[in-house]
């Protein structure tokens, strides 16, 4: 069984089922052929066309399984971590924010 725990892409050929264990919350996505998605603690089944997205929970495991003529290829994407300076920055903004809310009469809750 794979565990993904970064971003990765790879391809499941036509007929071909693998098993995996997210140990991150990740995104997947579809391109090439469908694939049909089973999902641990979920009593129904995805059938993903290329272009659609599924957001994964950390823990669950999957079976995915391509069954057309064509192969697919899934992205799994896992969110970066937002770096000090950037949070920073937001915090700064929504600070500003408040204040001139704040200074127009308007006050939070």
């Amino acid at each position: 069984m794979r565990e993904i725990s970064s971003s990765i892409v790879f391809e499941i050929k036509s007929g071909e089922t693998v098993p995996m264990r997210v140990t991150r919350s990740t995104r997947l996505a579809i391109s090439g052929g469908p694939v049909w998605v089973t999902r641990s603690d979920d009593t129904r089944d995805y059938w993903l066309q290329p272009g659609h997205t599924l957001r994964l929970r950390s823990g669950e495991r999957l079976w995915l399984s391509a069954e057309s003529d064509l192969a697919a290829n899934v992205a799994f994407s896992v969110p970066g971590r937002c770096d000090q300076r950037v949070r920073g920055w937001l915090g700064r903004i929504v600070e500003r924010l408040t204040m001139h809310l704040q200074r127009d009469g308007w006050r939070t809750v």
